[in-house]
């Protein structure tokens, strides 16, 4: 891929925080270096303090169910008439969680606590998906998918933390059927897309590590 740049190719000229609350924002002056050579002018830029997150997308073979939520989202009220979304199970990796030695293991934990607060359902056979930034140019969010076995048939009833606002509702949906509206352009959140296409492509396989 040609040559690569590192965080020695970055000068941050100056850097404070402007604003501290539920989330924090970070406000950058830097400069970096250019692929013709030479260096940037100097630019600022405002940086979403998001931090690691895990999303896990429940999957149960025996039923060829799916288990996905449904919550308000602030952050598309503005923009849209509908702002509850129907996703896959997500969360923050909290600072017990992300003390932990290895990565994996915090990631997992997370995994299985969000799973528990959103759907009151135990997660197991935990599959890496992957890792990606959800949004690099002014975030610092970076998610870590799973796929992970549940039995569907316990899904029921409305979930979520009181103490942090969170009111979630359930859908149990047959795997094709979920299939059929991801490709059709039906879910609207880049996470659930991106799980969704990936059991699309992936499903013998996970039957098949799983059944071991």
């Amino acid at each position: 891929m040609g040559f690569h740049f590192t965080k020695a190719d970055v000068e941050i000229l100056e850097q404070k925080t402007v604003y501290q609350g539920y989330f924090r924002l970070e406000q950058l002056r830097l400069r970096y270096r250019l692929f013709n050579g030479g260096w940037s002018k100097a630019v600022n830029r405002e940086v979403f303090e998001r931090g690691e997150a895990v999303g896990v997308l429940l999957f149960d073979p025996e039923r060829n169910q799916l288990v996905l939520i449904e919550q308000f989202r602030a952050g598309i009220m503005l923009k849209t008439e509908n702002p509850w979304i129907i996703e896959i199970v997500a969360g923050v990796i909290d600072d017990d969680e992300g003390q932990m030695v290895q990565k994996e293991l915090a990631e997992q934990k997370t995994a299985t606590r969000e799973t528990q607060e959103e759907t009151g359902l135990t997660v197991h056979n935990l599959f890496f998906i992957s890792r990606h930034w959800v949004s690099p140019g002014g975030s610092t969010e970076r998610i870590s998918l799973f796929c992970g076995q549940i039995d569907s048939s316990q899904a029921q009833g409305v979930h979520g933390l009181a103490n942090e606002g969170e009111d979630i509702r359930l859908h149990v949906l047959d795997v094709k059927k979920a299939y059929k509206l991801v490709n059709e352009g039906k879910f609207d959140n880049a996470t659930t897309i991106i799980a969704l296409l990936w059991l699309q492509q992936n499903e013998k396989m996970v039957r098949a590590v799983w059944s071991k």
